[in-house]
C-alpha cells in the first residue's frame, strides 16, 4: 500500500491542472450530460450546512478524469456543486496525460479507474481520497452487467455488442437516475465529513 504523496509533488499536479471552467469547456463527449446533472442535482439545506463547515479549511482537490468516462460524467458535477458550497478549489487533470500521478491511485492496485479525487489541506498535504465510484453505484453497475448478460471474457464474440449496450444503458442511468446521484452525494459527504 502506498503512503501519502509528498506535498510539493501534489501541489505541482494541482498547479498543472485545469480549472472547472477550463475542463468543462474542453469536453467533447459528455459535456451536455455533465451539465444536465450539475443543473438538476439538488444540494439540500442539511448538505449545505455540512459543506459550509469546511469553508474555513482552505481545501483543494486534484481530480484525475477524462470526458469520455461515464463515472466522471455523473460524479464530477456533484463534486463541483459540493466544492462550490465548501469553497474547495479544484483542478482537473486528464488521466492519460498524467499517468505518473494516476499510477499512484490505482483501483485494486491495477486499474486506472476514474475519476479519482485527491483532497489536500491548506499545506498541500493529502487528507482524503475519493473515487472512482460510490459502493452502491458499483453494486448497481454489476447488477446491470448481469441483467444485460455482458460476458466477462473480452475475447467472447458477444462481448463487444453486449458491452456497447451496457455503456448506453449505464450512461442513461447515470444522467437521469436520482438514486445514483443520492448515493454519490452520500459517499462524497462521508469522506468530506472526516475533514472537519
Amino acid at each position: 500500500m502506498r503512503g501519502p504523496i509528498k506535498v510539493s509533488h501534489l501541489m505541482k499536479w494541482f498547479d498543472k491542472g485545469m480549472s472547472e471552467y477550463q475542463y468543462i469547456e474542453a469536453m467533447s463527449i459528455h459535456q451536455e450530460r455533465l451539465l444536465k446533472v450539475y443543473n438538476e442535482v439538488e444540494v439540500s439545506e442539511g448538505e449545505k450546512r455540512q459543506l459550509k463547515d469546511l469553508q474555513n479549511k482552505h481545501l483543494k482537490a486534484v481530480i484525475l478524469t477524462a470526458d469520455w468516462c461515464g463515472d466522471a460524467m455523473v460524479n464530477l458535477p456533484i463534486l463541483m456543486r459540493f466544492a462550490d458550497e465548501a469553497l474547495i478549489e479544484t483542478r482537473y487533470l486528464i488521466r492519460d496525460d498524467n499517468l505518473e500521478l494516476m499510477d499512484q491511485y490505482l483501483t485494486n492496485g491495477t486499474a486506472r479507474s476514474i475519476p479519482i479525487v485527491v483532497f489536500l489541506n491548506q499545506a498541500g498535504e493529502e487528507v482524503a481520497k475519493w473515487g472512482p465510484r460510490a459502493a452502491e453505484v458499483q453494486d448497481f453497475v454489476e447488477k446491470l452487467k448481469e441483467e444485460l448478460e455482458v460476458p466477462t471474457d473480452k475475447e467472447d464474440p458477444q462481448y463487444d455488442a453486449a458491452f456497447k449496450s451496457f455503456i448506453q444503458g449505464i450512461t442513461e442511468e447515470f444522467s437521469t437516475n436520482e438514486d445514483i446521484w443520492k448515493w454519490v452525494k452520500r459517499s462524497l459527504l462521508d469522506v468530506l465529513a472526516k475533514l472537519k
